[in-house]
């Protein structure tokens, strides 16, 4: 669960370029499918884009109050 905590936009990095082969590789896949996790992947990227936000903002409040 740390590495989770720690690295975030790498997990996410990973996911979706496996995705993007997955839907590269099997082109059967339903669209709805593809639409469905294309959404989730967005949903996925603005949590990751949060959360990296905040370990930024910490760290300038640790440099100003250090």
């Amino acid at each position: 669960m740390e590495f989770i905590k720690r690295h975030p936009a790498r997990i996410y990095a990973v996911l979706v370029a496996a995705l993007a082969l997955a839907a590269h590789y099997i082109p059967d896949l339903p669209t709805a499918l593809g639409l469905g996790l294309a959404a989730a992947v967005l949903g996925v990227g603005e949590a990751v884009q949060r959360t990296e936000d905040s370990k930024t903002t910490a760290a300038g409040q640790e440099v100003t109050l250090g």
